[in-house]
Formats: structure tokens, sequence, C-alpha cells
């Protein structure tokens, strides 16, 4: 999922609302969509959280109230947003960042059902500190 598809539409302006911490995408076609900074964080395409393989994943907890520092432009196929949690290697290209837009209803629903299954939290203050061993709860501390 990290290439380019040349069929993938690339947005024409993002645009970062930080009071309410999401990233509007606009695409030529005139659609817009709003991905929250937590949805985001949470779907990284970081080898950090996504392994190197199907079953390697980290889940991703406490990253309700992350925030996006800078997004940086990689290339003519990425942005490569810094988060106020510390992680910073995870490369958007714009086919993951379609993907993500037009399948975030299904993707977050799937989130919140693993989330709950594994007793995990949305809220960094229910996870221990990055410095300690991570809970099972609470997956990947700072990443």
């Amino acid at each position: 999922m990290a290439g380019l598809n040349p069929d993938t539409p690339i947005p024409v302006e993002l645009k970062q609302h930080k009071k309410s911490r999401i990233l509007e995408l606009v695409y030529e076609d005139g659609q817009r969509f709003e991905l929250p900074y937590e949805f985001l964080r949470v779907f990284t395409p970081s080898a950090e959280a996504r392994g190197h393989g199907v079953g390697q994943e980290t889940l991703q907890t406490g990253k309700r109230d992350v925030d996006i520092l800078g997004i940086e432009p990689v290339g003519n196929y990425a942005i490569k947003p810094v988060f106020s949690d510390g992680h910073d290697s995870g490369l958007y290209s714009w086919d993951v960042l379609h993907t993500l837009c037009v399948n975030q209803d299904a993707l977050w629903q799937a989130y919140l059902d693993k989330l709950a299954e594994q007793g995990g939290s949305r809220d960094a203050a229910d996870c221990p500190p990055v410095a300690s061993k991570p809970a099972p709860s609470c997956g990947a501390g700072k990443h």
C-alpha cells in the first residue's frame, strides 16, 4: 500500500484544522474528506506499527489527543506528518491517503472493535508511561 498507483487521485489541497485536529483533503473532482489526526496516527503506514507482514501489526492505543505538529512533503508522491507523540516515520503516499479517505468508516469501526476486544484505550492516560514496558492493552507506546 506504499506505492503510487497512477490512477489514484492526488489531492489539490490539504488543510490542517488545528483546533478540531482534522486534516482536510480536497480533490480535483470536488470531493472533500476529513481525516482526524487520531485516525491518521492509528493507521500510520509505518513499519513500526504495521510490522513487515500480516499478523505483525501493533495495535495503536492512547492516540485520542494526538496533534500533528507539521507535515513535510515527500517528493511528489507522499506526505510525512510529525505527530505530537514523537511519531514521524509514516509516509502517507497519495494512494494510502485516498484509501484511508474512502474506507474511513469501515477502518475506524474495525479499529474500535479490535480495541474493545483487546481491552485497549484511545486515551493516553489509560496507558503506562512510555519509559515502562507497554501493557498488553496499550500496545505501541510512543511510536
